[in-house]
């Protein structure tokens, strides 16, 4: 899944919703279940997402979303495999970049 947000330092909640395409509450339910993902919150309340919060939550989207994984299981995976998970997401991110490149090129001819 290609996520296309602007590199800043924090995101607004709906900014997050409409990148992964979801609801503003299937982000905060996430963010309850999910210990990795911690906004932090303004003067208002309203949540800020920084980057480690998007990295975390395309991992769970993956699993979830992607791959078809429960929530228990997600976070079971999360737990004993933290690395594998990064490792095979990055692979995974980097192919699509690939494809789309090539896809551009023969686009292109």
């Amino acid at each position: 899944m290609h996520v296309d947000l602007p590199e800043k330092r924090y995101y607004k909640i709906g900014e997050v919703a409409k990148a992964f395409d979801v609801n503003t509450s299937l982000v905060r339910f996430w963010e309850k279940e999910f210990d990795i993902i911690k906004p932090k919150k303004n003067a208002k309340g309203n949540r800020l997402f920084t980057q480690d919060d998007i990295k975390n939550f395309k991992l769970i989207f993956n699993l979830v979303k992607e791959r078809g994984f429960t929530l228990e299981g997600a976070k079971q995976k999360l737990k004993k495999d933290p690395e594998g998970i990064v490792h095979n997401h990055e692979i995974i991110t980097r192919l699509e970049g690939v494809k789309a490149e090539l896809i551009k090129i023969k686009n292109q001819l």
